[in-house]
């Protein structure tokens, strides 16, 4: 078994249900009770919206293999909320569901299809802060850093 890291967000319609749904799903395609990180609220990432996110940050036993574990993510998200989530210029949008697959232990995958960990992961606090309540001592397996380092790193290049 392995320990996956899941981000979960929500901009539209009822955040929260929308996340709960997500959650449920995870938990009974993964046969685990997931360990939450508490809900957290941030501005859109790389696009501009009157609409904040609802994020919440889960860690899971897993048995699938990550890609098998991706693609199974991916139906639970078209299976809440079919829409894309870039228009058609491939700009983000506003979006119901958004499931991230961050991390899994301290496996490192560099595909077409997957890469772990998440390759903006460090970019992003609603990502970061999760992660330092699920696993404060994860160290970044290509970056060669704590949590709590990339954290710092991020405050210091915003503020």
């Amino acid at each position: 078994m392995s320990i996956a890291y899941i981000n979960i967000g929500s901009n539209m319609g009822n955040r929260t249900a929308l996340i709960e749904q997500a959650v449920a799903h995870i938990e009974l395609l993964c046969q685990s009770v997931a360990t939450r990180a508490p809900f957290i609220e941030s501005e859109p990432w790389g696009f501009d919206s009157p609409h904040s996110f609802l994020n919440l940050g889960i860690a899971i036993e897993s048995h699938l293999k990550p890609l098998e574990l991706l693609q199974e993510l991916l139906k639970i998200e078209k299976s809440i909320c079919a829409a894309s989530h870039r228009d058609e210029n491939g700009n983000y949008v506003d979006r119901m569901i958004d499931i991230d697959l961050i991390a899994i232990d301290d496996i490192v995958i560099d595909t077409p299809q997957l890469q772990l960990p998440h390759p903006r992961m460090h970019l992003r606090d609603f990502v970061l802060t999760p992660m330092a309540h699920l696993n404060p001592s994860w160290i970044h397996p290509i970056l060669n850093q704590s949590i709590v380092q990339l954290q710092k790193q991020l405050y210091e290049k915003t503020y």
